[in-house]
């Protein structure tokens, strides 16, 4: 291994080992709650070498942020990859949504809070691998819709724009998804949460059945 190569692997495990630090202190603590100096503390490295990694809190964060994106992307291309109908897939995708809400919830959180980072200081680098990758997770499910009206598991006529119905799909579980979490605790009556999240998107896959 070459010097520049050996030098570039113990940055990116350097850089990698302070979003460990920084996952571990926002996570528990709180995003606001927490500071570079915690950061510094948990990841063992001085405060003028945390700054030559990531320039402020938000940059950490967002890098946090691409790496709950990268995990929903390979969850959703997991699907498509074991699927082969497009009804089915996204049915699948809309499962996995919900289970990565269930089984990642930081990351969950994370990324529904990522619009409320806009306003903050920008990493154009990592504005543009986040991007590329909600971009890349969309695309999935357009890949998805696009193959079920091709093997006619979905109806051309009502998913005429795939596009605009991934979107239209993903805001509607995503709204399922934030109600389930205040049905943590099932009162008589209720739904359970993955019977509510079943039910949607079976009346969801209803709407575009052929």
């Amino acid at each position: 291994m070459g010097v520049e190569t050996r030098r570039q692997r113990d940055r990116q495990d350097r850089y990698d080992a302070i979003l460990d630090a920084a996952e571990a202190v926002f996570f528990s603590k709180g995003y606001e709650r927490c500071s570079m100096d915690d950061i510094a503390r948990e990841s063992r490295v001085s405060r003028p070498l945390l700054y030559v990694y990531f320039t402020d809190k938000p940059a950490i964060m967002r890098g946090i942020m691409l790496r709950a994106a990268q995990a929903l992307r390979e969850r959703f291309a997991d699907v498509l990859q074991s699927l082969d109908v497009g009804a089915q897939q996204i049915k699948a995708i809309g499962h996995a949504y919900y289970r990565f809400s269930v089984e990642q919830p930081d990351y969950f959180d994370a990324l529904t809070e990522a619009s409320s980072m806009v306003h903050r200081a920008a990493d154009a680098a990592i504005d543009t691998e986040l991007a590329a990758c909600a971009s890349g997770t969309m695309d999935l499910m357009e890949t998805a819709l696009q193959r079920g009206v091709a093997d006619g598991s979905l109806s051309a006529e009502r998913v005429s724009d795939p596009m605009t119905t991934a979107y239209y799909l993903r805001g509607a579980v995503h709204g399922v998804i934030m109600q389930c979490r205040s049905l943590s605790d099932v009162k008589p009556g209720h739904p359970a949460p993955d019977a509510l999240v079943s039910y949607t998107l079976e009346m969801l896959g209803h709407s575009m059945a052929p």
